[in-house]
């Protein structure tokens, strides 16, 4: 297993945007924080947001003034998208490409849309990626703090020669070299990030919950209790881990937690399990998540919102709904 080159804030110096404007495509989670921690660093900024929309209204109160996103990448030397994936494509081909010149930087969160080819830049354009490894509400509260969110940074083009230099520049002007930046490629960050969600943030953990969940109740359990055992706690053992480990979580809960731990998880990740953990990772390098996942949207996303109606009201979500409200120190969010 070799081991990351990681670059700290002595590697990425900001003079490679000094006197260059940033432009910001999307004043989103991760938009809203780069935006501002690239201000505070001395770096010109622009933000393209839709006029009317939240987002937009959001810009105004931190003292920008959104423009269209094809004027933003008229005055942008860097240009970094944090639009959804789902409609990256559409905004690069109507706003993006037709302003685009050369010797400028696009600049990504997340690799999707280069990695899976729905953008396709000119090749006298510079392609890296900055992806902070949290949400954007951190990267900006770290950055006010006086540190950083960890960052990955990857460079799929350089006609510039200078890409990576340009990359590790916003990496430190949004705080991510006061933690450190890992260098990547592409196909890396956008395979393992996806797999991540389907297989065990996401995808493995909510489906486990509802699994467990079902058990109890079938057995004949009250759903309450079904909630506390089999949801509630997931926050206690995920924050140890969070701390210190898979180590910390065992040296922290019951000898007889610990024990059933080892014995009995084995038997829910079997090797079938992660068979489909394989297929499900096949199915992400090839390509065939990500067609679905656009065919899916472009079509409508029928499928994908009668799967979602079909989750909202599940017993676990009713159960939780009302217990949450007898614990005060949560703040409950209903969607």
């Amino acid at each position: 297993m070799s081991e990351a080159k990681i670059y700290y804030e002595k590697d990425a110096p900001k003079t490679a945007l000094e006197g260059k404007t940033v432009a910001v495509v999307g004043y989103g989670s991760q938009g809203h924080a780069h935006s501002q921690n690239l201000r505070d660093s001395g770096i010109k900024v622009v933000v393209a947001e839709l006029e009317g929309t939240d987002n937009y209204k959001l810009a105004v109160e931190h003292g920008f003034s959104p423009i269209k996103a094809s004027e933003a990448v008229k005055q942008g030397d860097l240009i970094i998208i944090t639009l959804p994936d789902e409609v990256q494509g559409q905004v690069y081909k109507s706003e993006i490409e037709p302003n685009l010149t050369a010797g400028k930087t696009l600049g990504f969160c997340h690799g999707f849309n280069i990695h899976f080819k729905y953008i396709v830049p000119p090749e006298n354009v510079n392609v890296v990626m900055i992806a902070p490894k949290g949400p954007g509400h951190l990267v900006r509260s770290e950055y006010e703090k006086g540190g950083g969110v960890p960052c990955l940074v990857a460079v799929e083009q350089d006609p510039s020669g200078n890409a990576k230099e340009i990359a590790l520049a916003w990496a430190n002007g949004i705080g991510g070299a006061r933690a450190g930046v890992i260098e990547t490629t592409y196909k890396e960050e956008t395979e393992t990030d996806l797999f991540g969600e389907q297989a065990v943030l996401c995808g493995g953990l909510s489906a486990l919950i509802k699994a467990g969940f079902e058990t109890l109740v079938e057995a004949g359990y009250q759903p309450e209790i079904a909630y506390f055992e089999c949801m509630h706690e997931v926050k206690l053992i995920v924050d140890l881990m969070y701390q210190g480990g898979i180590n910390y979580m065992r040296y922290s809960v019951s000898n007889t937690a610990e024990y059933g731990d080892l014995t009995r998880g084995p038997r829910i990740v079997t090797d079938q399990t992660k068979a489909e953990m394989k297929k499900i990772l096949a199915e992400i390098c090839s390509g065939q998540f990500s067609q679905e996942w656009v065919d899916e949207y472009q079509s409508g996303g029928k499928k994908f919102k009668a799967m979602y109606d079909a989750d909202h009201d599940h017993p676990v979500e009713q159960v939780g709904r009302k217990l949450r409200k007898m614990m005060a120190w949560i703040d409950d969010k209903q969607v």
